[in-house]
């Protein structure tokens, strides 16, 4: 009876580290994928121009939209009124 208590007692060690060397074996084949896919950088110059690109379209075009407002509303009419002064002169 004692040397079956053993036996299994054995065996589910044996089981136990087939089971914690098979996990080892698969993480370490998915960690090192996810290493070599995280590692390269193949496209990453692309992709870092690109919204480099993109952020200034958007900041070159919200200048551009704050130029527009400010000559039409605030400094052409005062412009054109200090020029017609000028030109006004009666002496």
């Amino acid at each position: 009876m004692i040397k079956l208590i053993h036996f299994i007692k054995t065996l589910i060690i044996s089981l136990i580290c087939l089971v914690q060397t098979f996990c080892k074996k698969v993480c370490n084949k998915l960690f090192g994928r996810f290493k070599t896919v995280l590692g390269a950088s193949s496209a990453e110059g692309y992709v870092d121009t690109g919204v480099k690109v993109l952020i200034a379209v958007v900041l070159g075009a919200l200048l551009l939209t704050l130029l527009y407002s400010l000559f039409n509303d605030v400094i052409g009419p005062t412009v054109g009124d200090r020029v017609y002064k000028l030109f006004e002169y009666a002496g």
